[in-house]
């Protein structure tokens, strides 16, 4: 079969959505499919034409004119220029599936070509876009945009021949506005384990290059700095950790939007000698990182992103037999339960974030099985190998229907 992945952006970008793309395509070429992906504008490419990063080939959308129009202008024009390029991708690659990826635009863009070559269309949402711009602080909820927005989101999972969902979360809201249940196939966030399949072996060099020998524990966040991840709080949380763990230390590894506020606020901490920030990192490091650290922290607080959306971080970390504390919304909790494979404590709270923290540091004698008991859930039901096969079915049935986009 010959699937065609419409994107907003990939490799070699970096991010959550890249990654989970890659061991989307990875995994459907070792199961003997061919497969290609389109990127939208917001690719930064230069004038588009054809791309192979990490053995997986890119058609690109030439990116914006500098003069070019802004805002809802500027999407519409942006649009048509990622339907030419499926449109080209289509034409060369010859594909038996389109399968687009949120945020909408990218469904819309392949509703067109859909409708032109008469190919089944199957969108996969991995985050409401109006509530992922929430809780990037891009948009208010229940604004005019947000509204428009969330109208797209139905119009196009209503058009296309089949919805994917990240999540059991998105799942039931997309219920909830009245899509059928049977036209929603659960696809959730997973692991390449030939990425994290093998634990890293602690770095004594890099410990001492950032202040973590001489028995640290060590508390960590590996991810983007968004305000909804909570870093804040986990931040606000250490005084009173140090409290307890007088050699608890923080290491934060990533960047994003949050970064100076979040440097600028552990400056003011009384505790500002526990609380190190490496910045980002090139993906093949990640894994030392990961070998420094005790407990990986998820504080996310409460909204309805947090809710609805199932994050990977957590995953990786129990990949890589860390133990994994998060607040208790509802995307952790598909993914963790309580007292097995993770901790789970109140959102919005430092005192209580460390208190669960501290209390897993002084509870070393449940660790090993917290381990075992992370990763094996990973291996099992979160590993990229068997979550693809879901897709399988719902592939087969279009095309053996004669399932075709339409507007």
């Amino acid at each position: 079969m010959r699937i065609l992945h419409i994107l907003d952006h990939g490799l070699p970008l970096q991010s959550g959505y890249s990654f989970r793309t890659r061991a989307i395509l990875k995994a459907q070429g070792a199961e003997g499919h061919e497969v290609a992906a389109v990127t939208g504008p917001r690719q930064g490419a230069g004038p588009g034409g054809v791309e192979t990063v990490d053995g997986l080939t890119f058609h690109r959308t030439p990116a914006a004119e500098r003069n070019a129009p802004r805002g809802a202008l500027g999407e519409l024009v942006g649009l048509a220029g990622q339907v030419r390029a499926i449109e080209r991708a289509v034409a060369a690659f010859r594909p038996d599936i389109l399968h687009a990826h949120s945020p909408v635009l990218d469904a819309l863009a392949g509703l067109v070509v859909a409708r032109r070559r008469r190919l089944p269309l199957v969108y996969e949402i991995r985050a409401f876009w109006e509530d992922a711009a929430v809780g990037n602080g891009t948009g208010v909820e229940g604004s005019v945009r947000y509204r428009v927005t969330r109208a797209l989101e139905g119009w196009a999972c209503a058009r296309a021949d089949a919805v994917a969902v990240i999540c059991e979360g998105l799942r039931g809201d997309l219920i909830a506005r009245g899509l059928p249940a049977d036209k929603i196939v659960v696809s959730p966030n997973g692991v390449d384990l030939t990425l994290f399949g093998q634990p890293a072996p602690r770095d004594e060099a890099l410990a001492r290059q950032w202040g973590l020998e001489n028995g640290a524990e060590v508390i960590g966040f590996i991810g983007s700095f968004y305000d909804y991840e909570g870093l804040d709080d986990l931040i606000s949380a250490m005084p009173r950790l140090v409290q307890a763990r007088p050699r608890a230390r923080l290491l934060l590894v990533g960047g994003g939007p949050m970064e100076a506020a979040l440097r600028a606020q552990a400056e003011r901490s009384p505790v500002a000698d526990a609380i190190r920030f490496v910045g980002r990192v090139p993906h093949h490091e990640v894994e030392c990182y990961y070998g420094l650290v005790d407990i990986l922290a998820y504080p996310r607080k409460k909204m309805r992103l947090t809710d609805l959306v199932t994050p990977l971080k957590p995953l990786e970390a129990m990949a890589q037999r860390r133990l994994v504390a998060a607040s208790d919304v509802g995307g952790h909790r598909e993914l963790i339960e309580d007292g097995r494979t993770g901790t789970l404590f109140p959102p919005d709270d430092p005192a209580a974030l460390a208190d669960a923290l501290a209390d897993l540091l002084g509870n070393r004698d449940i660790w090993d099985a917290r381990r075992d008991a992370g990763r094996a859930f990973v291996e099992k039901e979160r590993n990229w190998a068997s979550n693809i096969r879901r897709y399988e079915p719902v592939y087969q049935r279009l095309l053996r229907e004669g399932r075709t986009g339409n507007l």
